[in-house]
């Protein structure tokens, strides 16, 4: 397709593409701030490191999805991992310093913990096939709930104290690279993992035939049960992984990005769940489409500290809303993204 095809195919995408960039540019030439100083190395790295747990979880949401099942309870989840993770970190320390083990420990807990909960979040939808949307929901509220009060437990607010985060990991020659190397391999070991995660789950859909099945239980699952392929047994593990992946979205937030839980209002969370369904939406339901969207979410969510850096003097409460202004330039203007034609619908077998 060339390009003047594509232009006229998808109008909604190049306008907020133009868009994007016209208001760039005025905030840029406004505040004669000079194009160079705004889009440095470090904000780069910084916008990756926002970024990674809302591409986690967009990538676990969009393999749900794929398979039929809409799993919207991923904000929740994150909630769970969020806290499990911290909690489980600071207690394996001995309510003591906390080392980089401990984070570790930390993360691999709220992984698990986060399976075992979706495993029985799956068997409700599927085995007993619960509205996906209530369940969903009804995971949200829960998790709102449950940070808070593991947080009184645990730390006597609902809010914990500083923990600290997983320290970042030098390649060795990688991180001599110019220019890519302190950006990807003299980091936070998230950045590169999720790069890596969205790759996979790229080759994993269209160069599988684990993929292919995963998308025929999400467009046609009379086909794939005539081919003698158990539909729920696909959809069971691409929710278990959905579950797990925004599990450890919500472990890589407070663990790699922040180093505590925020319990009041919305949480530490905060959103980035939701921002996770917008993003594969925006992606097209493809994983590197989906990447790229949560990689354009956290550029948004790191500008008030860049900035705060070269001197843009934007008051903080009006550049705190530009990820969220993103979200419903988004939704507004991208509303052609093709959904799966069999999510949200139960499958029985006739045999």
């Amino acid at each position: 397709m060339s390009v003047t095809s594509y232009a006229r195919a998808n109008p909604g995408r190049i306008g907020v593409l133009v868009g994007l960039t016209v208001l760039a540019g005025v905030v840029v030439v406004w505040q004669d701030s000079g194009l160079a100083r705004l889009l440095t190395l470090g904000y780069l790295e910084r916008s990756l490191r926002a970024a990674t747990p809302i591409a986690l979880v967009a990538i676990g949401g969009l393999i749900a999805e794929k398979s039929g099942v809409f799993n919207i309870g991923v904000e929740g989840f994150m909630i769970f991992g969020a806290v499990n993770g911290l909690a489980a970190a600071y207690l394996v320390s001995g309510n003591g310093e906390v080392t980089q083990l401990h984070l570790w420990i930390g993360l691999v807990v709220a992984v698990v913990i986060s399976a075992v909960l979706t495993t029985l979040f799956a068997i409700l939808m599927i085995r007993y096939e619960a509205d996906q949307i209530v369940a969903g929901l009804a995971v949200w509220f829960i998790g709102l709930g449950f940070g808070p009060f593991t947080a009184i437990l645990i730390w006597d607010s609902r809010n914990s104290g500083t923990v600290g985060r997983i320290g970042n990991i030098d390649l060795p020659l990688l991180s001599e690279i110019p220019v890519l190397g302190p950006v990807f391999f003299d980091a936070s070991p998230f950045i590169l993992l999720t790069i890596i995660v969205a790759v996979a789950a790229w080759v994993f859909l269209y160069r599988t035939r684990y993929g292919y099945w995963l998308q025929a239980a999400g467009e046609n699952p009379e086909a794939l049960d005539t081919a003698g392929i158990d539909v729920n047994r696909v959809r069971y593990a691409a929710v278990i992984f959905s579950g797990t992946m925004a599990g450890l979205a919500g472990a890589v937030l407070t663990l790699g990005v922040t180093g505590n839980f925020i319990g009041s209002g919305m949480t530490v969370v905060d959103g980035r769940g939701w921002i996770g369904i917008v993003a594969y939406l925006f992606g097209n339901y493809n994983p590197i489409g989906a990447f790229l969207a949560a990689l354009l979410f956290g550029a948004m969510d790191m500008l008030q500290i860049q900035f705060q850096t070269i001197g843009v003097p934007l008051p903080s409460s009006l550049v705190d809303l530009f990820p969220y202004v993103v979200v419903i330039v988004v939704l507004t203007f991208y509303g052609s993204t093709r959904m799966p034609s069999r999510v949200g619908e139960p499958y029985e077998s006739e045999k």
